[in-house]
């Protein structure tokens, strides 16, 4: 784990740290990741769990979705979610999985 530009990453360098580059929001609460290896994974925010995701419920929330260096945010920055951890508990995608 390291800290560059205030941001605390959670591998031990910047080469190997997974970033958000894309990302499309579905139903469900489902989202479509694009990480900077170009590698497309589908993630269930369901698993988002504790009072700081609780906002994340109303879709209204939900789909309000930015990237912010490399991570995704929600409400200005007050919750977000580690891409590492995104990316370890999704799954890839296979374009015929989602319509």
């Amino acid at each position: 784990m390291f800290i560059k530009d205030g941001i605390v990453y959670g591998t031990e360098n910047l080469s190997e740290t997974k970033r958000v580059t894309d990302v499309k929001v579905l139903p469900d609460r489902i989202l479509l990741i694009t990480f900077n290896n170009l590698e497309q994974r589908v993630f269930d925010a369901t698993v988002l769990k504790g009072v700081v995701f609780e906002p994340l419920e109303n879709e209204e929330v939900f789909r309000n979705i930015i990237i912010e260096h490399g991570v995704i945010t929600w409400q200005n920055g007050e919750i977000d979610c580690a891409p590492e951890y995104m990316y370890e508990h999704s799954y890839a995608y296979v374009p015929e999985q989602i319509a």
